[in-house]
């Protein structure tokens, strides 16, 4: 049986490595994997190992006829045209994964899927609440430590903004920004003495950084001894939003940039800061932290209470938009530096196994599964 995935996204994120996790558990399954992509995305051939087949599109209207009319079990992992997937539905056995809560937003999406997957219990339940037809389980992810890109840099400042080449504005700004970059010195990642928090993320909306970093800024300016460094980029306004709620600790902050070897990101901070958790799925960058030893500060509540045992894998912490963020003072106190707090793997042992890719690719096996049986049954 074959597994066709389709991702047509051209910024590498969490879901493009969760894809590249698919694939690679789908061929130790047995199945022949193959993913159809976006001509203009890049960076598959350092995430996918030569034995998966790509096929490259520049639009999402070109895959009915790709396809064929000769069924076959179509996994979408990105979004996608609502009136394509309706074209596929009825020749293929055509599925999602979730990778987005339910929260805010709207289930119409899947509707013409004939299952669609959740990749945490948080997103499950709220597939469940909406009457959309989703597996038994959340299939979860696994931690992805290789370099983002085939040639590994070392970590220096890079640019902290992903342009919008269809925005006049970004294209503009993104047009002079290099210019600026190439007379500026080079800039190489030292680590401050203190207390070093990090965010190892891109600075997308449903991170919800400007708001978290607005409730905590108060809190950290009590503490200037601790460091904050913020590896990723994004959007214009995202970053623009992040820099105004950091405004009031400017000096204990430090913009990197996206960078590619993410093992040695989380090896340099002491904690890793999750972002807000009422929009976020489940957070690979936060089990990336924790199979790199580096614990995970969030918040108590979903997917963060699924994917961090507290005080054992990271610290949870009380909303600090409604405690003006004491409890994170709380757990900030009690943090040490100098990477004397890392996680104990044989305590950890459990739960991090929970997010291998052996689990994983168990998981996986029970779709297929029924994958299977759903096209012999058809």
């Amino acid at each position: 049986m074959q597994l066709i995935q389709i991702n047509l996204q051209q910024h590498m994120g969490g879901g493009e490595l969760y894809t590249a996790a698919t694939a690679h558990a789908a061929a130790e399954l047995g199945l022949a994997a193959k993913l159809v992509c976006h001509a203009d995305a890049p960076f598959w051939g350092s995430l996918l190992n030569p034995s998966i087949e790509r096929v490259a599109v520049r639009d999402a209207g070109e895959i009915p006829a790709l396809l064929g009319d000769q069924a076959a079990w179509v996994l979408n992992q990105a979004p996608f045209p609502d009136e394509v997937a309706r074209q596929l539905a009825p020749r293929h056995l055509l599925t999602s994964m979730a990778h987005m809560p339910m929260y805010q937003r709207s289930a119409r999406p899947f509707l013409p899927y004939r299952m669609v997957f959740p990749v945490s219990g948080y997103v499950r339940a709220g597939l469940q609440a909406a009457n959309i037809p989703v597996w038994r389980e959340a299939l979860y992810g696994i931690p992805d430590l290789r370099p983002r890109s085939a040639a590994l840099r070392p970590v220096e400042r890079e640019s902290e903004y992903d342009w919008d080449r269809r925005k006049f504005r970004d294209r503009l700004f993104g047009f002079f920004e290099p210019l600026q970059l190439a007379l500026r010195p080079r800039q190489p990642y030292v680590r401050r003495p203190g207390l070093v928090l990090g965010v190892v993320s891109r600075l997308t909306p449903i991170k919800q950084f400007p708001q978290l970093f607005a409730a905590l800024a108060p809190v950290l300016a009590r503490h200037p001894e601790v460091q904050l460094d913020i590896f990723g980029s994004g959007g214009y306004a995202s970053v623009r939003d992040l820099r105004r709620a950091l405004a009031p600790v400017a000096a204990q902050v430090r913009f990197w940039g996206q960078q590619s070897d993410v093992r040695s990101l989380y090896e340099s901070i002491d904690y890793l800061v999750a972002g807000l958790p009422e929009k976020e799925a489940l957070g690979l960058n936060v089990l990336e932290a924790q199979a790199a030893g580096t614990k995970v500060l969030a918040m108590a509540a979903p997917p963060f209470n699924e994917t961090i045992v507290d005080g054992v894998t990271g610290y949870l912490y009380a909303d600090p938009r409604l405690d003006q963020g004491r409890d994170f003072e709380r757990v900030l106190l009690g943090l040490r530096g100098d990477g004397q707090d890392r996680v104990d793997e044989a305590r950890a042992r459990a739960h991090l196994d929970n997010f291998s890719f052996a689990a994983f690719t168990r998981r996986l096996g029970g779709v297929a599964e029924w994958a299977r049986n759903e096209l012999e049954t058809a």
